[in-house]
């Protein structure tokens, strides 16, 4: 028997799945255990091989491979725990990772952040001056080299770093990305000096134009690199001590996998893995099912997660942004706020409700967890409410105390408002359903699309939870709650079923269209690098397909729309067809008659996508069917609930989903009892079970 592992370490806790590719998926669910979080996925491994009734070391021995998603990469570029990094820069261009292209006080902003100008402010830098330091060496736009590299200033600078104590030497020089020969005789002068020293160069991690942001992307790679390499090497000699055959793949921002050894090496690539895996598990569970376009929300213990499925497709962005500083990295796009379970509550000022994007994490965790945390959260309202049983969660086995939540809801919210402990808690879930929905109505709206046209998928350890409140006035069809044998762990049951993506750019700004000879040279070149990245893979690929998208824009503009660009041969039309798809989404996204043609259009960034499918079948399996609809045979118990503030508390049937089949029906209000997570069936709602296992919530 031959099994692949989708890991997921969260903020909270950690999810675990296992598929034999035969039918069979089993998941876990246990607690986050920073700062060691290797620990948390051998327990939740050790979880995994009880589920199947074998030994750890059987079960890593019969995996064909793991795919792990993990925070490590965002949590420490939000928290600054980073590595020491210096930078070599061009002479006279230190400074542009300072100016910030005159957008620092913006960038990555809310429309009500910017539009208050007083209380804009740049970001605290990367890096400190001394530790950003100059070369003599010039090449211009089109790769000449004007000036030669004067390598022993070089030499100096590398020891001046060294002594100053970095772990990390980010290189970005002046139009490195159209001639990279400068960077790399740098990087050997560098490993003269120091042999071990971790050095990342812009052309290799971002070779795009535009120097602000190509600098930060280098540099926050050379920050997190070195600390990723400290948590997946011991990671990986563990799980091979423990008998692990198969590859260890960590997930990237685009949805797709890298080997452990080679993921440090592109570590901001890896910002986003967590975020993606359940873009990635909504993709395949949508194969089964028929849907075409999918909303993925996912309510973790510290955010709310949203991404978007169009045409069978996750939506993809060229770039990011993290604490103000531009990412250079093809990613998912996924829209996120801090909101999830874990989100703490306070009153501000002004006498405001807050929730977020602060969290209790894992450690405290909310008060109900009884361990040490004072402050409310948004689980410790859904427990005073009724929605969580006293029982706990992960069957029961993290037990939960109404006291403490009853008291953190007390002192933080319920007094300094005047209000009862319950009108508290009721407040608290109506905030965070009303966060949601806007987030989701400005993710799909914004991109061009309606709500009406989607099915939403809501999972993580909240999500079941919340997910007919913030949908509810959203427009869409239904909403499925994705359960089965992946319940809550429905991110790792994506990283198992993801494939190798990888992808490679370059920058050649010009007017577009360009000769046919010239679309043809740049992605034989991207499309080359990318097979030497696919070998060096050391996985077994079953087919591996090509996309290929050029970032264009009208003159004059600043922004870039990415554009899909034909398989098939280069003729004299295939740049006008090009254009034609670029204006038909400008105008998508930006109304009727935005486009202006008349200024003409400039390609910016061409960028092919590999896509490696893993000789492995993921896929979900059917469940038993009912005799009839009626869930009578799963009803648990009857427990007052309170789901809306008008209403109050009511009795409320609960039911236990293990008892459930598919063909059942449940009419709200109602409570699913499932053991990682709770599913809300509100008055007016009504949840069936689908042939995978599903709860889909339809409106009346």
């Amino acid at each position: 028997m031959s099994y692949a592992l989708g890991i997921d370490v969260g903020g909270t806790f950690t999810d675990a799945v296992a598929s034999d590719g035969a039918g069979r998926i089993v998941s876990a669910k246990t607690p986050t255990t920073p700062p060691h979080r290797e620990v948390g996925v051998m327990r939740a491994i050790e979880e995994i091989a009880a589920e199947l009734g074998i030994g750890v070391g059987d079960l890593l021995a019969e995996t064909d491979f793991i795919a792990h998603g993990t925070t490590a990469s965002i949590n420490a570029l939000v928290q600054g725990t980073v590595a020491e990094v210096g930078l070599i820069a061009t002479k006279g261009h230190r400074d542009s990772i300072y100016i910030m292209n005159a957008e620092g006080r913006t960038l990555g902003r809310a429309a009500h952040e910017i539009q208050d100008t007083l209380r804009q402010r740049k970001p605290a830098p990367l890096i400190p001056k001394e530790r950003a330091l100059e070369v003599t060496e010039r090449v211009d736009h089109a790769g000449r080299v004007l000036v030669p590299l004067d390598e022993e200033e070089v030499r100096a600078r590398a020891r001046t770093l060294v002594d100053q104590g970095v772990e990390a030497i980010a290189v970005c020089l002046l139009w490195s990305f159209k001639n990279p020969a400068h960077e790399r005789r740098v990087r050997e002068l560098i490993h003269e000096i120091a042999p071990d020293m971790y050095v990342t160069l812009s052309s290799d991690v971002s070779p795009r134009i535009r120097e602000f942001s190509r600098t930060s992307t280098t540099l926050m790679n050379a920050q997190i690199g070195p600390r990723l390499r400290m948590y997946l090497t011991p990671l990986q000699k563990r799980l091979e001590e423990n008998g692990l055959k198969g590859p260890l793949l960590v997930m990237q921002s685009e949805g797709g996998t890298i080997t452990a050894d080679r993921a440090p090496e592109h570590a901001i690539t890896t910002v986003g893995s967590v975020l993606s895996g359940g873009v990635i598990g909504g993709m395949r569970m949508a194969e089964q099912l028929g849907h075409r376009n999918v909303i993925t929300t996912d309510v973790g213990g510290t955010t709310f997660l949203a991404g978007l499925i169009v045409d069978g497709e996750p939506v993809r962005a060229p770039g990011s942004v993290v604490n103000q500083y531009p990412i250079n990295a093809a990613t998912i796009q996924v829209h996120t706020i801090g909101s999830g379970g874990g989100a703490l509550a306070s009153v501000d000022a002004g006498g405001n409700l807050r929730l977020g994007p602060q969290s209790a994490e894992a450690v405290p965790g909310p008060a109900c967890y009884g361990n040490g945390g004072t402050r409310p959260t948004n689980t410790d309202a859904d427990l005073v409410l009724g929605i969580l049983s006293p029982r706990g969660l992960l069957g029961g086995r993290k037990p939960l105390r109404t006291d403490l939540a009853r008291e953190a809801l007390r002192t933080h919210v319920a007094e300094p408002l005047g209000l009862t402990v319950e009108e508290a808690a009721i407040a608290l879930h109506e905030v965070q359903n009303a966060q949601a929905g806007d987030l989701l109505r400005r993710a799909v709206v914004q991109a061009g699309h309606d709500p009406r046209d989607f099915v939403v998928y809501a999972f993580g350890g909240a999500g079941p939870a919340h997910c007919a409140g913030y949908c509810q006035d959203l427009g869409v069809r239904e909403v499925v709650v994705p359960l089965g044998p992946v319940a809550s762990a429905f991110s790792a049951y994506g990283l198992a079923a993801s494939d190798v993506v990888l992808s490679a750019e370059l920058s050649d700004p010009s007017a577009f269209p360009v000769p046919p000879d010239v679309l043809a040279s740049h992605y034989a070149r991207l499309e080359n690098d990318l097979r030497r990245a696919l070998d060096r893979q050391q996985v077994t690929f079953k087919e591996v397909t090509m996309e290929r998208e050029v970032d264009l824009r009208y003159s004059m503009q600043v922004n870039e729309l990415a554009v899909g660009v034909p398989e098939t041969g280069f003729t004299e039309r295939t740049g006008d067809e090009i254009i034609e798809r670029f204006e038909e989404r400008y105008e998508r996204i930006n109304g009727p008659g935005a486009g202006y043609s008349e200024a003409g259009v400039q390609a910016i960034t061409y960028r092919a996508r590999a896509k490696a499918s893993l000789d492995f079948p993921v896929v979900l399996p059917d469940v038993a069917r009912a005799d009839g609809p009626d869930p009578a045979e799963a009803f648990l118990e009857e427990r007052p609930v309170c789901l809306d503030s008008r209403t109050g508390f009511v009795p409320t049937p609960v039911y236990d989903y293990a008892r459930l089949r598919a063909g059942h029906e449940i009419t709200g209000p109602a409570i699913v009892d499932v053991p990682t997570t709770v599913v809300v069936v509100p008055a007016g709602v009504t949840g069936r079970v689908d042939r995978l296992g599903n709860l889909v919530l339809s409106y009346q």
